[in-house]
């Protein structure tokens, strides 16, 4: 009977330390590991790739932002306005449409292609910019600005979403159109190794040059 009882609380015992010791190495130690190496090496990605202008963070290089003003390249739609919020004099806070802000979060409808409700609200992103860019015709509009990503935070666009918006954006900038597309060149990455993904163009990226551009923001950045 005791070299049983013995022997459970050795196995026990060992099931305890091994559980400590793992949990120490796998819950502590590497991940302190990796954070001070990726810290050490890759700094600016570790620390959230921010965009600071004048030492105000205006935003973060990989998390899009919601732009409504005419002068500024448009995101795709997102389920959660890229959790771009105002707050009243009460602390109520509400989504740029009026819609109450739950709180930070991230996602999409993921509406069904037959749902009624994803073409009520295609068809009432694809008004709303026709009413800003009257020189569009429906079926020149990019599927990118009709249509959210899965996370509702993606940063960027495709060329041919960003060039449709060149003729408005000049007229509500004061900018030439020549200007408005030497900055969306600027700020356009292509093919991973020139073969994997597609062109993209940061939206943040853009609309921090047009706003330094017109004059309202300063010249210091820093990313």
């Amino acid at each position: 009977m005791k070299d049983s009882v013995r022997k459970m609380f050795h196995g026990t015992r060992q099931a305890v330390v091994v559980s400590v010791v793992l949990m120490l190495l796998c819950g502590l130690v590497f991940p302190c590991l990796l954070t001070g190496l990726s810290m050490l090496l890759f700094p600016d990605q570790a620390g959230g790739s921010l965009i600071k202008v004048n030492g105000q963070t205006l935003g973060a290089e990989h998390v899009g932002q919601e732009f409504t003003e005419d002068f500024y390249l448009w995101s795709r739609p997102s389920a959660y306005h890229y959790n771009v919020y105002t707050e009243d004099e009460e602390g109520n806070r509400f989504y740029p449409d009026g819609t109450p802000f739950p709180g930070v979060a991230s996602g999409s409808n993921n509406y069904a292609p037959s749902n009624p409700a994803l073409s009520e609200r295609v068809e009432e992103a694809l008004e709303s910019f026709l009413e800003k860019n009257p020189d569009v015709r429906r079926e020149d509009i990019p599927a990118d600005l009709l249509t959210a990503s899965g996370s509702g935070l993606d940063p960027h666009i495709s060329p041919k979403a960003a060039e449709i918006q060149i003729p408005r954006i000049a007229k509500a900038s004061g900018l030439s159109e020549g200007e408005v597309r030497d900055i969306i060149d600027d700020n356009t990455k292509g093919k991973l190794l020139g073969l994997f993904g597609e062109e993209t163009v940061n939206v943040l990226t853009v609309n921090i040059e047009i706003a330094r551009r017109m004059g309202l923001l300063g010249e210091d950045t820093a990313s």
